[in-house]
């Protein structure tokens, strides 16, 4: 377990891909800080499972990241994977809703690492690593704060790469296409209604019409991936953007 003695923060990690990631760098001995939000009952489980410490702070506000940072303590695994979406035509785009998928998808990614920097500079050793999204490559319609968001966080993730790289850290993204997580099996239903199509049409010509597998990225692989940008083979691997999108953004 070569991750035996170091501490790995994951932002929202309560459930879907944040929690496949902070499940995996706990298999490699991490000791795992959780945070999001959700039933208290199922944190609780979660925390017992993973002998984690759980820290709900507001993510789309400088103080939440403040606060969940001192909460987490000194970390040399942090995961940006916190993230929200909202779908509107530009000129009808809510500007809440735009204010807040910028603060939470990418903001706060800038707080943490600035903040987690510090202690891995000393310690010699960091791993950063952003979840993006394959929307951080290429653009869909009516999506201008994710978009945006994803693909700030690739230039950021590039930037910190540069300033860290003779420092023992890296920092890379992920960038996944459409993953299966509840998230996404919840919206079967209702875009079935909305379409009149079957839920095999919706699965093929909805969600997985650019993914040339035909298959929906598992949260587990992300973790696997996670894993690897951590070990000691991946030192050199740093400022890059990592596709694991079934093949959409290789059109």
């Amino acid at each position: 377990m070569f991750l035996s003695g170091k501490r790995a923060l994951v932002t929202g990690s309560t459930s879907g891909i944040g929690l496949a990631i902070a499940r995996a760098l706990r298999a490699e001995g991490a000791e795992v800080v959780l945070n999001g939000f959700g039933d208290e009952a199922e944190i609780a489980k979660l925390r017992e499972e993973l002998g984690a410490i759980h820290v709900g702070a507001d993510l789309t506000t400088r103080e939440g990241c403040e606060e969940l940072m001192a909460a987490a303590g000194p970390v040399d695994v942090l995961v940006n994977n916190a993230g929200m979406q909202y779908v509107s035509p530009v000129e009808d785009f809510p500007v809440g809703k735009w204010d807040a998928i910028i603060a939470l998808n990418l903001t706060s990614a800038f707080h943490t690492i600035r903040l987690a920097v510090p202690h891995m500079k000393s310690a010699g050793w960091g791993r950063i690593i952003n979840t993006a999204s394959a929307h951080s490559k290429v653009a869909s319609p009516f999506k201008s704060a994710y978009n945006a968001a994803k693909h700030g966080l690739d230039g950021l993730t590039k930037t910190v790469a540069l300033e860290v790289a003779t420092d023992g850290i890296t920092c890379n993204c992920i960038s996944p296409g459409y993953v299966w997580t509840p998230l996404v099996e919840g919206q079967i239903p209702d875009t079935m209604a909305a379409r009149g199509l079957s839920r095999d049409e919706v699965i093929n010509d909805v969600l997985l019409v650019k993914q040339a597998t035909k298959k929906f990225v598992q949260p587990s692989e992300i973790g696997a991936l996670a894993v690897f940008l951590c070990r000691d083979e991946a030192q050199n691997v740093t400022g890059a953007n990592w596709s694991i999108d079934g093949g959409w953004t290789a059109e």
